[in-house]
């Protein structure tokens, strides 16, 4: 008799479950949208909570204040980004080291071209926060495991990363991006912009190549 009343209770908890999910999804969106049009200036939870059709009650049910939205934004971007890195990564294509860099490369760029003035200030409200770190340390520890995939094969730079090494490409690759975004640079989805960053990580591993006595 207990499983047989149990069962219905899970079946009314999924909905909730998964109409949740929608709501703070669409408050995201909303705070997206918002960022993109007015900037920070623009960007309060009264706002955000009209725009996502929400009352200001439900929108603080999910997030404390208007940082832990830009926290949240932030953090769906960044794992949506590393999600075309590695779909990139693991696609057919150039196997050569610079062709393995070219796609990560090539995808983290293309994940901040769109949505520019929304990206430029989640960026410089997290950076004045000081939650810049915490968002990082995915993209360091997703860049090791990279690093793994561009050495293997025959034409292999490097083995798998340090994590000296994994922070170093990974700081050197989003700050570039980062400040492309921050200053508003027209280059960001050009290609000699994507060619001069793989030029510098492809010399930096043949540099580790060489210091771990394998040459390039």
């Amino acid at each position: 008799m207990a499983a047989r009343r149990q069962a219905p209770e899970n079946k009314r908890r999924l909905p909730r479950q998964a109409r949740s999910a929608q709501t703070v999804a669409s408050i995201v969106e909303a705070a997206a949208q918002i960022l993109e049009k007015g900037g920070l200036a623009a960007f309060t939870t009264n706002a955000v909570a009209e725009r996502a059709g929400v009352s200001i009650g439900t929108l603080y049910q999910y997030f404390a204040d208007k940082n832990a939205l830009l926290v949240a934004l932030a953090r769906g971007e960044m794992k949506a980004a590393l999600g075309e890195v590695g779909r990139a990564l693991q696609g057919e294509g150039d196997p050569s080291v610079e062709g393995r860099v070219r796609a990560m490369v090539r995808a983290i760029v293309h994940a901040f071209r769109g949505r520019q003035r929304a990206r430029k200030a989640v960026v410089q409200a997290l950076l004045a926060q000081g939650n810049g770190i915490e968002l990082m340390a995915p993209v360091a520890a997703f860049v090791a495991r990279a690093g793994e995939t561009v050495g293997r094969g025959p034409n292999a730079l490097v083995g798998p990363l340090t994590r000296e090494q994994a922070f170093v490409v990974s700081r050197a690759l989003m700050g570039v991006v980062r400040a492309a975004v921050l200053e508003e640079q027209p280059f960001l989805a050009s290609r000699a912009f994507e060619d001069e960053i793989v030029r510098m990580i492809v010399a930096y591993l043949g540099a580790v190549s060489t210091a771990a006595g394998r040459q390039p």
